[in-house]
This record gives C-alpha cells, sequence and structure tokens, in this order.
C-alpha cells in the first residue's frame, strides 16, 4: 500500500467527506490533500477565497461527526488487512478519464484484483447496466451483447446488482478471462449484495478488478449509491442500459453519461413491459441510440468519420437529411 502524505491525507479525506463533493474537489485542485486535510481537522484555518462559503461551511460541519483521531491509521491498517490496492490521481493504475468528472473525480481508489483494466483506453471499456428485477429476455439480450463485446475484445464494467449487471459480469467471464470490471458503492470489505460475494471473488479470481472510492468499512447509502452513477458514466466509453424500468437507478448512469458526452445505448422491449418502460423513455426524449446488437455498440465505442461510410448509407442519411430550401420556405409561410 502506498504509504506517502499524499496518499494518507486522501485516505483520511474520503473517509470524512462524500464521494463526489464539489468542494472536496476545488479544495483538492486549490491546495492539495494535506492542506485539504488541516482545513477539515482546524475550524479555525480559513477556506480559500474561490469556494463558496455557505457550501464551505456545510461541508465542515458535514465532517465534524467523523472526526475521529488515529483515522488514516485505522483506514491504512484495514486497507492492508482486506489486501487491498490504493490508487491516486495522476498515479499508476489511476483511470485518465476520471478526468472528465472534474471536482466530482474520486478523491482515490481501493481495489482489488488486476488494475490494468483501468488503464486501458475509454474505447475498450461499456458499461452495461439496468433493471435488478430483469427479466429472462432483459438478461437474454444483456448475455448476446456482452459475449460477442468480450470476445472483440471489451471490457465490460457493471456495478455487481442483481438482475442485469449481474448477468454482464457472468457473461463477461464467460467468454473472456479478465473482462470485467465491478464498481462497488461501499467499502470492498463489505460486498453488496452479499448474495454476489462468489461472484464478486470469480471477478478478481480471472483477472478483472473490483474497485470502490470509499474505504473500507463504509456502509451503503442511498447517495453513495447515486454518486457511484458517475464513475459507472464515466469509465467507459459507451454505456449501455438492456432493461430497465421508468424510474430505474440506471437512467442515473444515462444521464450522467450524456453530461460527460459519452454515447448511451439502450435496447428496446415490448411496449407491454414495465421492465423496458425506461428504454422507451431514453429513446423517447433523445438520450439513447437503439442497441439491436453488439455491432451498433461498437459504432458507439469506434464511430466512423463520415467520409468511411457506404455509398448507400450517404444516400440514405442526405435523403433523411431537411432540405435547407424547404425549411426556409415552410418558416416563411
Amino acid at each position: 500500500m502506498q504509504d506517502s502524505d499524499d496518499a494518507r491525507a486522501r485516505m483520511t479525506i474520503a473517509a470524512l467527506t462524500e464521494p463526489g463533493h464539489t468542494v472536496t474537489g476545488q479544495l483538492l485542485r486549490i491546495i492539495g490533500p494535506t492542506d485539504t486535510l488541516d482545513l477539515l481537522q482546524n475550524p479555525r484555518i480559513p477556506l480559500p477565497a474561490q469556494v463558496d462559503p455557505v457550501l464551505g461551511a456545510q461541508w465542515r460541519e458535514a465532517t465534524a461527526a467523523r472526526l475521529v483521531d488515529g483515522l488514516a491509521d485505522r483506514v491504512a491498517n484495514l486497507t492492508d488487512q482486506h489486501q487491498l490496492r490504493v490508487f491516486t490521481p495522476g498515479g499508476p493504475g489511476w483511470p485518465v478519464s476520471f478526468a472528465d468528472l472534474g471536482d466530482r473525480a474520486p478523491v482515490m481508489l481501493w481495489a482489488k484484483g488486476n488494475p490494468e483494466l483501468l488503464t486501458s483506453s475509454l474505447a475498450s471499456r461499456v458499461t452495461f447496466t439496468g433493471a435488478r428485477a430483469s427479466s429472462a429476455y432483459g438478461e437474454h439480450v444483456t448475455r448476446e451483447l456482452v459475449a460477442d463485446l468480450a470476445r472483440e475484445p471489451r471490457i465490460v464494467v457493471a456495478g455487481g446488482a442483481y438482475g442485469i449487471d449481474a448477468a454482464a459480469h457472468r457473461a463477461a467471464l464467460a467468454a473472456r478471462p479478465a473482462s470485467t470490471i465491478a464498481v462497488a458503492a461501499g467499502g470492498l470489505d463489505r460486498p453488496y449484495p452479499a448474495g454476489h460475494a462468489e461472484l464478486f471473488g470469480d471477478i478478481v479470481d480471472a483477472g478483472g478488478v473490483q474497485i470502490s472510492e470509499t474505504p473500507p468499512e463504509t456502509v451503503l447509502t442511498r447517495w453513495r449509491f447515486i454518486a457511484r452513477a458517475r464513475l459507472l458514466a464515466a469509465l467507459s466509453g459507451a454505456t449501455i442500459i438492456p432493461e430497465a424500468g421508468y424510474r430505474s437507478g440506471s437512467l442515473l448512469v444515462a444521464a450522467r453519461a450524456t453530461e460527460l458526452g459519452r454515447p448511451v445505448g439502450t435496447v428496446p422491449g415490448p411496449i407491454t413491459s414495465a421492465a423496458s418502460s425506461g428504454c422507451h423513455r431514453l429513446l423517447r426524449e433523445g438520450l439513447a441510440e437503439v442497441i439491436t446488437h453488439a455491432g451498433d455498440i461498437t459504432e458507439l465505442l469506434d464511430p466512423a468519420p463520415p467520409s468511411f461510410l457506404s455509398p448507400a448509407i450517404q444516400e440514405v442519411a442526405r435523403r433523411a437529411a431537411p432540405d435547407a430550401g424547404k425549411t426556409a420556405r415552410r418558416a416563411a409561410l
């Protein structure tokens, strides 16, 4: 485990603050981890002028109940006890795509398994997420898509949940070793869901990796699940939702991917299926492309320049494009 002052300060900050807090990110960018930790521990130190004073005061107040002596040593000991590795921004093993999150980037990462998957190209990774109460249709489609992508080869990123996430992890493992990343919302010493402890072990044993931005013993909260959505979106070149209900949490991942300029794909389902209503919502709102086979996902990850499109496709595009003259005439009516 890294034992630098920077890493120890980041460990403590990660234990004291909530994931994705912009004030944390601002301070780390402006004054660095050691001085940020001093701010947390000493309320008499003024906040930099660039930080909103109200948000800064709330940020400090939220950490007060978590301040305990020896916190850095405790987190470091737990990290060693559970044989976890830590990674810090800019260091070896850090996913460079997290830079796109700006001040909402993770403070640091805890990992178990093969970190090389985290430093592959952005286009080599694709996130799958969706309904926990998935249907046979949703799981079948997920397995088919993931199996083809894993053999390309691509790396499948998911959150380890029941339903679509688990189907994606398992299909990747079946297709190729070292092909999947599981992103946890809590400490890696607390597998969630508990029923997937064996699956997480299989991922690591097969050369995959588990990661979390929270230290060991961190409990799960609704906010931490919400915050994790940005990591699932930022890690990959595209996000795919094979099946999701109208208010599925997986739609948050799609929203974060859209904010980052990453493409989103979704699989249409039966119009009578509530389990696909979220997919149809994404399509209706123009947030996702239709996915019917793995080739559609490959095009999202590796878009072809227009000059490489076939003449037939170019002709279809030309006919489908609005006629500028007709549009102008209609506007004048």
